[in-house]
């Protein structure tokens, strides 16, 4: 069956799609992409034209085709300990507060498909002793979130994970499971997922001692990062971490936090 293709006014319809449901800015070169991920939402349902399918989406009869779009359009790109230096900030800091009664909370506020959150686990397990800690993964996509839940990858995505973490934490696979890995169920039970949207008012969270929201504020304009970046700082306690992706910058985003290493701020006590 030959592909359908994307008209120049269809593909601005759907740029403005995921920048009202995600705040995501679609440079035109993702046109490609778009076809791609879309295309077979079109043969599934018998359409014949990306714009019927925008008229569906935008109808208000399919809110669960809607999320399925949302998920195809918004990018999951993620590896365990990616950007190594954060994991080593947080055992820093985690090996500081680890006498104290109160739990350590750390937010993942863009986990995609969980790898992000797990790391985070593994360092927390290894250095926390009695004291509590616990994780929350967030992301609007819920199958990613479903996936994340499953804490079941490929072992050529756990080839980051130091080798003393992977004997430690994870399972390996066997029978029809073999050439997977199972993150440990005792560290999994200090991780919780849930679906979020950045761009919208968030839920009540609580408080945070670090958040990390790295790597997807590339796709945001300045209002939008703004607007998040707020969001997100006022769920920071006092003297939280706030870490970004190495290529992002809160320079004239925020004066609510302050650079204390590269990509790594600190809001006020």
């Amino acid at each position: 069956m030959q592909a359908i293709a994307i008209s120049d006014s269809e593909f601005a319809q759907f740029q403005r799609f995921i920048f009202d449901a995600a705040g995501i800015t679609m440079a035109d070169a993702k046109k490609a992409l778009v076809t791609g991920r879309l295309g077979k939402r079109l043969a599934f349902h018998g359409l014949q034209s990306f714009g019927d399918y925008f008229r569906m989406l935008k109808s208000g009869l399919h809110p669960a085709e809607v999320q399925m779009a949302v998920d195809l359009l918004t990018t999951n790109e993620t590896y365990f300990f990616r950007e190594i230096k954060h994991f080593e900030f947080l055992r820093t800091q985690a090996l500081r507060e680890r006498s104290r009664p109160q739990p350590f909370r750390v937010w993942s506020a863009a986990s995609s498909s969980g790898e992000e959150a797990y790391s985070m686990a593994m360092v927390l397990a290894d250095c926390m002793q009695s004291t509590p800690w616990e994780i929350l993964g967030t992301d609007i996509s819920t199958r990613v979130i479903d996936g994340a839940r499953k804490a079941l990858y490929s072992m050529e995505r756990g080839r980051h994970i130091p080798p003393e973490y992977l004997k430690r934490f994870c399972r390996k696979g066997v029978g029809p499971y073999e050439g997977q890995l199972l993150v440990e169920r005792s560290l999994r039970s200090h991780v919780s997922f849930r679906q979020v949207n950045l761009n919208a008012a968030l839920p009540e969270l609580g408080q945070f001692d670090i958040v990390f929201l790295r790597n997807v504020m590339i796709y945001f304009n300045n209002d939008t990062k703004r607007e998040v970046v707020a969001r997100v700082i006022a769920t920071l306690k006092p003297g939280g971490y706030f870490c970004v992706g190495h290529s992002e910058s809160l320079n004239d985003i925020t004066q609510a936090v302050k650079m204390v290493a590269p990509a790594i701020y600190r809001k006020e006590a």
